[in-house]
């Protein structure tokens, strides 16, 4: 066994003793034998079987990993309840010695279970929410881009918050932080996907690390580089991330696979590397030999490519390709090669986030690809019938990557709605055709609480948790007493809430969605009345109460905002999106734990039309 497996069945054995240290009232050490058996489970997902009876026993995994999910999950079977990142959020009961005794065997639902970073986030953010990833049954975590620099400068440099002053991050701090995330992530056995955005741009000779736009000019070479659009080349609105190319150049084919390669060779510590096309659609080069064929049959070429190098020195790196923009229309004549290399993964970045897949009303045929004229589906049956025809093609591992925590969440006052939706869409996994789920979301998900992250780490691992049980369980521990209240509260803020009409969808004159802002103010005004009242709450309730009364003061203000767009008074709606701003800006530092204030101006700004 590895000297990296060793540390992962090391850290599971001092989490155990650590949390056991805290729930018991004697000093008792139990004697736990910690063992790998790959044969328990037969589909190969997670699994563990735990049995400790007289405060001896096991506590078997099928990986090392596995052997840490069994301890976490052990410890919630006794009432630790991890609540959000960070210790301070985790409720740990008091028992005795003779409460310890358990038997039980258990394999995840899905293969792959996790999330992608995105938003603002500092080291500590992303560290904390790597710790928190395995106590609720995540198994992986997608670091974005070569280097994660987008998002830690973000923070750092504190983008779009004109009262904290900059601390000029560098590529060169996020590459030292990332490598130290990196371990984080390994001590614990979770699986590493890495870049996905990026290839396009280096491939034109730019490092990139984000979707900035940038001044520096093009070399003759790599202006052909750059896909045709009309009678020019160059890049796409100034962002290298954002430009497609010249697929069609076989200098340009030979430059995108030897980095690719070469990358995957030089980082053998990834287990999934992601290879993207350009991060915007209806920039498809329109030269002669490109319009004879599609992008998605020139990427299946390059990823098939890739994998043949591999092959050749027996590189056994998986590969995820994506359904995304225009490779949500499948490929015409190319198909992948290799389903052992390759895993699929469906990104409908474009749904309703309103209701869940519709798995009973899915249509026999797709939009016509119209080169850069397509239009995103939002319907949820019409987005599963770009799956239906890949799958069709490809028989290999899939998962979806989804984003209700990416910008629909803004949109959902009480988290209720959007967390159903999260349980919802899980349990459909199995019948789409997909073995798991990556969220592409923001870190700083805790806004009024954790709620829509706990759900989905608890129900991938688990699908047939009851959603109603897993919102009762952490409830209770959040808010005690007044457990009932709140969620009725944060059940009606989420009833008059619109997902949709945040993310841009839809007229901005809505006279429906002003009546239900105006009802959203007076059901605050009227909740935080008799909540002010209350005198008596625990430690860790005193948390969750804080930053409810902080959400509440934010969504009166926010929903007053949204009250005069959905009326057509854009005039005052800007008026009083300065003023929320005003508000959250000089907040953040209090609260940055919990709400991502880069991420919901640029939301509002970006999607929902308060620019």
């Amino acid at each position: 066994m590895s000297s990296e497996n060793l540390e992962i069945l090391k850290f599971a054995k001092d989490e155990l003793k650590f949390y056991i240290s805290q729930i018991l009232d004697e000093d008792i050490e139990l004697d736990i034998l910690f063992k790998l058996d790959k044969n328990i489970s037969k589909s190969g997902n997670d699994a563990f079987s735990i049995s400790i009876n007289n405060n001896k026993g096991y506590i078997l995994g099928n990986n090392e990993r596995s052997v840490l999910l069994g301890v976490y999950y052990y410890l919630r079977k006794l009432g630790v309840r991890f609540l959000a990142p960070n210790d301070k959020h985790t409720f740990i009961p008091k028992l005795k010695s003779n409460e310890l005794d358990i038997n039980i065997f258990k394999e995840s639902s899905f293969k792959h279970r996790g999330v992608c970073i995105e938003g603002a986030d500092s080291y500590e953010n992303i560290a904390d929410f790597i710790d928190w990833l395995p106590k609720l049954g995540y198994n992986s975590f997608f670091l974005q881009f070569k280097i994660p620099y987008s998002f830690l400068a973000r923070w750092y440099n504190h983008h779009l918050n004109p009262y904290l002053e900059s601390e000029n991050y560098t590529v060169g701090k996020a590459k030292e932080d990332m490598e130290k995330l990196e371990l984080e992530l390994k001590k614990r056995g979770l699986l590493l996907h890495k870049v996905g955005h990026g290839w396009t741009g280096e491939v034109l000779g730019f490092p990139t690390f984000d979707w900035n736009s940038t001044d520096d000019t093009l070399t003759n070479e790599t202006r052909d580089f750059c896909a045709k659009l009309g009678d020019s080349r160059g890049l796409y609105k100034n962002t290298p991330a954002n430009t497609n190319l010249c697929y069609s150049n076989t200098k340009v084919k030979q430059k995108f696979v030897d980095l690719v390669v070469n990358y995957i060779i030089e980082n053998p510590n990834i287990d999934y590397v992601h290879v993207w096309l350009a991060d915007e659609y209806n920039n498809a080069c329109e030269c002669d030999k490109c319009s004879q064929t599609s992008i998605s049959d020139q990427y299946i070429d390059y990823i098939n490519e890739i994998d043949s190098r591999l092959n050749e020195i027996n590189n056994k790196t998986k590969i995820v390709f994506l359904l995304y923009q225009e490779l949500l229309w499948t490929a015409i004549k190319e198909r992948i090669k290799s389903s052992d290399r390759f895993t699929m993964m469906f990104a409908p970045i474009s749904r309703t986030f309103e209701s869940s897949y519709n798995i009973s009303n899915i249509p026999d045929k797709i939009p016509k690809y119209i080169r850069n004229k397509i239009v995103l589906p939002i319907n949820l049956g019409e987005n599963l019938a770009f799956l239906r025809k890949w799958q069709k093609h490809f028989k290999g591992d899939s998962f979806i990557y989804d984003y209700p925590l990416g910008r629909a969440h803004y949109g959902d006052f009480g988290y209720y709605n959007i967390s159903k939706i999260i349980s919802e869409d899980v349990k459909k996994l199995e019948v789409i055709g997909l073995d798991g789920y990556i969220s592409c979301q923001e870190l700083r998900v805790c806004f009024p609480n954790a709620l829509p992250n706990y759900i989905l780490g608890l129900t991938l691992f688990d699908k047939e948790l009851k959603f109603e049980d897993i919102v009762r369980e952490y409830y209770i521990v959040a808010y005690q007493n007044e457990a009932d209240t709140v969620l009725n509260f944060l059940k009606n803020l989420s009833s008059l809430s619109s997902p949709d009409y945040v993310n841009g969808k839809g007229e901005r004159t809505n006279l429906k969605i002003a009546q239900n802002m105006k009802s959203i103010r007076a059901l605050c005004d009227e909740f935080l009345e008799y909540f002010l009242k209350l005198s008596s709450y625990t430690k860790l309730q005193g948390i969750f109460r804080e930053v409810l009364l902080y959400h509440i003061e934010y969504t009166k203000k926010i929903s007053t905002t949204l009250f005069y767009l959905a009326s057509g008074d854009t005039k005052r709606a800007h008026k009083c999106w300065q003023e929320v701003k005003e508000f959250i800006h000089k907040n953040e530092m209090k609260y940055r734990e919990y709400f991502d204030v880069y991420r919901v101006i640029e939301v509002m700004e970006k999607y929902t039309g308060l620019s």
